[in-house]
């Protein structure tokens, strides 16, 4: 017996690496996901919403949106596995929390034609193990008009540039394994999601996206119209970076040289635009009931403020310039800077390249003379 916040659950906790082969899938690891899309769900819903939950696992999520999602919110709550066990192992789940069943729909399909069989969803979440790509179309296709597709993804080596054969084959783009890795995976990913909606005149907005531990998760807000579907693509662009000065900039192609003579290296087509709804984010905060979750939202939430792409890496900076690190700290002031939740020396700011080197060696400098 494990207890999640407010649910009971009659499962062993797994021993060793996680796999899709256990036979009740349960990932203790991914409680902060599970966190997060409630606390979104309660900042956002404005009114009752047909929920979908197509690869259940062990119905950790559906039994905590049962419990926890604000009154009014949850309407009909459809929750399917392809385990042959699960209806029974789900309804024994609901009686050990003494949950009503009543809104419940239960099924034991194939995630894709259980989304497919249906007249569609206001909020659908995918939550697999690895890729979500294989259920992409029919999520994409099944999601109504202002609702809320929610992606994980946790093959993070073919996003990151591990694997660079994979990303292309995958995600139809070229990773980067640099010190921005996770945000260049992070907005490869967004745009691979973007363009399956397109196709159909969706337009799919990032309203939070975040990288955590082994994971990318990515909120996206659905809205119909060619002009918006027009706008997102135009959107989709190169990620330059120098790996001998560390300039940065987007850009409509993917070779040009850098100003001090070398060759861009390149990341992408990839999402250039916003990764945060900022007005969400700072609901989430204010409402946030999960004290674990406190620190890791504070961060996103400053750096909602500053969502451009890219950013420096201190340490890198300093390295470059054969100096020690200043502390971040001081750094982050002068430069009216954020940190960048997808690297802890990570610094976001508008500040140019020479600039901010600049205020690197006079800030280390200033610390010497002391």
């Amino acid at each position: 017996m494990i207890i999640e916040n407010s649910i009971k659950l009659d499962v062993e906790l797994p021993k060793g690496d996680i796999t899709s082969k256990m036979p009740v899938f349960y990932n203790p690891m991914m409680i902060s996901n599970r966190n997060i899309s409630i606390l979104l769900l309660n900042a956002r819903a404005v009114k009752t919403i047909k929920i979908a939950d197509p690869l259940a696992g062990s119905g950790i999520r559906s039994l905590r949106f049962c419990k926890e999602l604000e009154k009014g919110i949850l309407g009909d709550l459809y929750v399917n596995d392809m385990k042959q066990t699960f209806i029974k192992d789900f309804e024994n789940s609901l009686k050990l929390n003494s949950l009503s069943s009543n809104k419940i729909h239960l099924s034991c399909e194939e995630a894709s034609l259980f989304l497919l069989h249906s007249d569609g969803f206001d909020y659908i979440d995918i939550d697999p193990f690895g890729t979500p790509n294989p259920f992409l179309a029919a999520a994409v296709g099944r999601i109504s008009r202002g609702g809320i597709l929610a992606l994980t993804a946790t093959d993070t080596a073919a996003l990151t540039g591990t694997y660079p054969k994979v990303t292309p084959r995958k995600y139809w783009a070229k990773p980067l394994k640099n010190y921005m890795m996770h945000e260049i995976g992070l907005r490869i990913i967004i745009r691979r999601v973007q363009l399956q909606g397109v196709q159909f005149d969706k337009a799919l907005i990032p309203v939070l996206g975040y990288h955590k531990d082994h994971y990318f998760r990515v909120y996206f807000e659905s809205q119909k119209g060619k002009e918006r579907c027009d706008a997102i693509l135009l959107q989709h662009q190169y990620f330059l970076w120098c790996k001998k000065c560390l300039r940065s900039m987007v850009s409509e192609y993917n070779k040009e040289l850098c100003e001090c003579g070398a060759h861009f290296e390149y990341a992408g087509p990839l999402w250039t635009g916003s990764l945060f709804e900022s007005s969400l984010v700072k609901k989430m905060v204010g409402r946030n009931s999960f004290t674990e979750e406190q620190r890791f939202l504070d961060s996103l939430y400053e750096e909602s403020k500053m969502d451009i792409v890219g950013f420096y890496d201190l340490h890198e900076c300093s390295r470059l310039l054969k100096i020690n690190p200043p502390r971040i700290e001081d750094i982050l002031t002068k430069a009216k800077g954020v940190r960048s939740h997808c690297n802890s020396h990570g610094i976001k700011t508008k500040m140019k390249r020479d600039e901010f080197f600049e205020l690197i060696a006079k800030t280390t400098e200033k610390f010497k003379k002391m």
